[in-house]
């Protein structure tokens, strides 16, 4: 049988290939080698459009408030997609008692998405509360289960976001003009998560959660999470992941996997967004 791909055995001999299948070809080869761990796929044109986009920002003359009241000018489409998918999982869990766990708060999108959508859509929901761990040091281990022929290269330190200062002042913020903001909402807690879950159970044994977002990304940190959350959750409540079936990151999928055994989940996806999985516990 030929080894030819499709686009090569349709493509007549002595003529060139059209400039769209050419790209397709060369992605393909290029899949051999390792996806940086932030930002990996991006193609030349999305690496560049951060940048494009600054300089139209620092460009225009209006104040800072002016140019934040209109943030789609500037926000790239993929993180005006993320905030959808989070704004779809959030209402799933509206009628469901309980709080937000995100595991993995990295520079805080998630974390201060939660808040701020409590605030729009639930004010006057005293006990939700929003629950963020993260090391804010980057990746403290990487295990066995981590390794593959992709992520050979994901190491110790990776993924580091030293924002907890700023992200504690940020809520501070969000609670001066936030409705009953004089009673706490969100906490975040740092360290490593494989010793800081049990740790925080034991000095909150009241919880009980309606949305489980994990983006850990690792094994360790996810197996701990779905072991301690998961008993926590009644029917209906949602978890979710954000790097399922992603060969650079498979110790979520295993860890998902163990779990899945003993608890099986449907997982679905919204069709907007590749890559957070999520089920809706029965």
């Amino acid at each position: 049988m030929s080894r030819e791909s499709p686009t090569q055995a349709a493509q007549p001999h002595g003529q060139e290939r059209p400039k769209h299948i050419r790209r397709l070809h060369f992605q393909h080869r290029m899949t051999d080698k390792p996806t940086a761990v932030a930002a990996g796929l991006r193609s030349e044109a999305e690496q560049l459009e951060p940048r494009r986009v600054q300089e139209l920002f620092e460009k225009n003359p209006s104040p800072w408030a002016t140019k934040m009241e209109n943030f789609p000018k500037y926000a790239r489409r993929q993180n005006l997609t993320r905030f959808l998918a989070l704004y779809e999982l959030f209402k799933l869990c509206l009628p469901v008692k309980g709080s937000v766990i995100e595991c993995g708060v990295n520079h805080g999108f998630g974390f201060m998405t939660w808040l701020k959508l409590c605030a729009i859509l639930e004010p006057v929901n005293l006990t939700r509360r929003i629950y963020g761990f993260d090391t804010f040091e980057g990746f403290p281990d990487v295990a066995e289960q981590d390794r593959s022929t992709a992520s050979m290269h994901v190491k110790t330190g990776d993924l580091k976001a030293d924002v907890f200062d700023e992200l504690t002042a940020l809520v501070d913020v969000q609670d001066s003009t936030r409705f009953l903001g004089h009673v706490p909402k969100a906490k975040l807690i740092r360290g490593d998560a494989t010793a800081t879950i049990p740790q925080f159970l034991n000095e909150h044994p009241h919880v009980v959660v309606s949305l489980l977002f994990l983006d850990f990304d690792l094994y360790e940190p996810t197996h701990v999470a779905l072991t301690h959350f998961l008993p926590r959750m009644p029917k209906g409540a949602v978890v979710a992941f954000d790097e399922l079936d992603n060969p650079l990151w498979p110790g979520e999928t295993l860890a998902m996997l163990e779990h899945h055994a003993k608890r099986p989940m449907r997982l679905e996806r919204f069709a907007f967004d590749p890559y957070i999985g999520y089920a809706v516990l029965d």
